[in-house]
């Protein structure tokens, strides 16, 4: 199957879905996120489907959600950030909520939403040319779906997520559990196809009810509660006006998204 955003394959009971708008690195817009949603759907309706891989086209993974739409979309009130983070928000958790392991093979960049998602993803395999974090307190926005602590720790996390980090290496994100394994280059894919593969070997109710029982326990930790209390938070702050977000955004509207970025970047360079 295969459409502009998205394509998807079979490799025996293994589905390939793979971000396809490598012209713009496979950043997200809504329409490869609702198209992505009806998909994953029906791959967990599918008792032949034993695992999903998620992969992106050309030369990254993906930098996230896609700030150039954001830029051209009409938000008027609260209302209208609720309806697009609960998007952005059910994009994202699709991978950890699917009753299939998910195993997300990622390279070039893996940042923002993005990097939310592989952490969503049971298993993440890593290029070593990986670059990972979070940008969004570098231009006055917030997280998605608040799973680093839950990942790493309250340490790390904060390291990361209050300094907008996105340049963390594959090697220093295997290092504090982000990603599974680091692999050369151009193995990414592969390795993810082989730990794929083994889950689908293995006992298929067992493999489904430990996964159940792995995310039951963080459920009872009180996780789906929380990313929802997060989630609450970020709508209250893309909704409130914000010296630094309302600056990057006139330099986006005026001079464009590369603009923009680097003027968020220059604040960031040190002597």
């Amino acid at each position: 199957m295969s459409a502009d955003n998205l394509t998807i394959e079979r490799d025996d009971s293994i589905a390939i879905l793979t971000f396809n708008r490598p012209e713009v690195l496979n950043a997200f817009n809504n329409p490869l996120m609702k198209q992505t949603l009806e998909e994953v759907a029906q791959l967990n309706a599918d008792d032949t489907v034993r695992a999903i891989v998620v992969r992106g086209a050309g030369r990254a993974f993906s930098p996230g959600f896609d700030l150039k739409a954001s830029a051209d979309r009409k938000m008027e009130g609260v209302q209208d950030w609720e309806r697009q983070m609960k998007l952005q928000f059910d994009f994202i958790m699709q991978f950890w909520y699917s009753p299939k392991p998910t195993i997300a093979a990622v390279h070039g960049y893996c940042i923002a939403g993005a990097f939310e998602l592989a952490l969503a993803c049971d298993v993440t395999i890593a290029a070593q040319n990986t670059r990972l974090g979070e940008p969004e307190v570098r231009f006055g926005t917030g997280i998605v779906a608040m799973l680093l602590p839950w990942v790493t720790g309250p340490k790390q996390a904060k390291e990361l997520l209050l300094t907008g980090e996105d340049k963390l290496s594959a090697d220093d994100a295997l290092r504090i559990g982000i990603v599974n394994q680091v692999v050369p280059d151009g193995e990414a894919f592969d390795t993810a196809m082989s730990v794929a593969k083994s889950m689908a070997n293995a006992a298929e109710r067992s493999v489904t009810f430990t996964k159940r029982a792995i995310n039951e326990t963080y459920e009872t930790m009180g996780f789906g509660r929380a990313l929802r209390a997060s989630l609450d938070l970020d709508v209250l702050l893309n909704a409130a006006t914000d010296p630094v977000k309302e600056e990057f955004n006139r330099i986006r509207r005026e001079d464009g998204l590369a603009a923009a970025i680097a003027w968020r970047d220059a604040r960031f360079d040190t002597p």
